[in-house]
């Protein structure tokens, strides 16, 4: 009975000790940051975040209106993914907590896992817990039932949260923001890369069709080269220079990439174009200097 107690005791604290250490970081500014999987409890308690958690909290104002959809999510898992230094997470990851608590439901459905900002680990987890799920922006909800997804909200809601929220109970769901960067993302893990370019014409109009500002596809692009994809990173860069073919940071994305794969020629012509466009582009400039001194 004893030995018993004693190993009861022991698991108990062991486990007090991982929820109440959280695997953190700090990032190249020297500030402190979560990674990987953690309790909503840190968040409400760590000074580090506790004060945008509890302001974005109440901030939120639940509309009054008819919440009787909220028991078709009683057996919903929320997977939310986010960054402790994104501007969207701070919003919106405490306003939908809040939301969920003043429906009733059980913040134990709720699961958090915290991805790296940076160029090195950008948008990872530590253990790849991002891996396989499509995630491009932070925050990302995806909504379970039995282990398989059946929605999702993308960075921030399309409507309201709570409009957003309901139609998912409802069966309704409006379709996430950036369609565009979806529709790459599900193509590379459907397709070969060879199959992709005997296409690429098709792929092209379809990602120009859903396609909203620059940045969607930019950012996309930068989630695949520091991920090690950079055959997608490259192609979803060409891409979108297609689509903004006068935009200077479009197309100086897309020429670093170039320069990074040991494509020194054709990163050399899109840095001309870029300074071209905009010769206040330091970055690019100096760039263009360094290579052009060396060739």
């Amino acid at each position: 009975m004893k030995l018993l107690f004693l190993i009861s005791l022991f698991l108990l604290l062991t486990n007090t000790n991982f929820a109440q250490s959280p695997t953190t970081y700090l990032n190249s500014s020297g500030q402190k940051h979560l990674a990987g999987e953690f309790e909503l409890d840190i968040l409400k308690s760590d000074t580090t975040f506790s004060k945008w958690f509890k302001q974005n909290a109440e901030d939120f104002r639940v509309s009054g209106k008819n919440t009787d959809w909220k028991k078709n999510l009683e057996n919903t898992e929320v997977e939310i993914f986010l960054g402790t230094w994104c501007g969207d997470s701070k919003r919106w990851v405490p306003q939908f907590v809040e939301l969920w608590k003043e429906l009733g439901l059980n913040e134990n459905q709720l699961k958090f896992t915290a991805l790296y900002d940076g160029e090195e680990n950008y948008k990872q987890g530590p253990k790849g817990q991002e891996k396989g799920k499509l995630i491009h922006r932070v925050p990302t909800f995806i909504f379970k039932k039995e282990e398989s997804e059946y929605a999702r909200i993308v960075e921030f809601p399309v409507n309201d949260l709570e409009t957003d929220l309901a139609q998912i109970a409802l069966g309704v769901a409006s379709e996430p923001n950036y369609r565009a960067a979806t529709y790459l993302l599900e193509l590379f893990e459907a397709e070969s890369l060879d199959s992709i370019y005997k296409n690429v014409q098709t792929h092209f109009n379809e990602v120009y069709r859903l396609v909203g500002k620059e940045r969607e596809l930019n950012t996309l692009g930068y989630v695949f080269q520091y991920s090690d994809r950079m055959p997608q990173a490259l192609l979803t860069f060409e891409i979108n220079t297609a689509i903004f073919p006068y935009s200077p940071r479009v197309l100086n994305s897309y020429a670093e990439a170039l320069l990074e794969n040991d494509q020194k020629e054709r990163a050399i012509e899109i840095f001309k174009r870029v300074v071209e466009l905009d010769p206040t582009l330091e970055s690019a400039v100096e760039k263009l200097k360094e290579l052009e001194n060396y060739s």
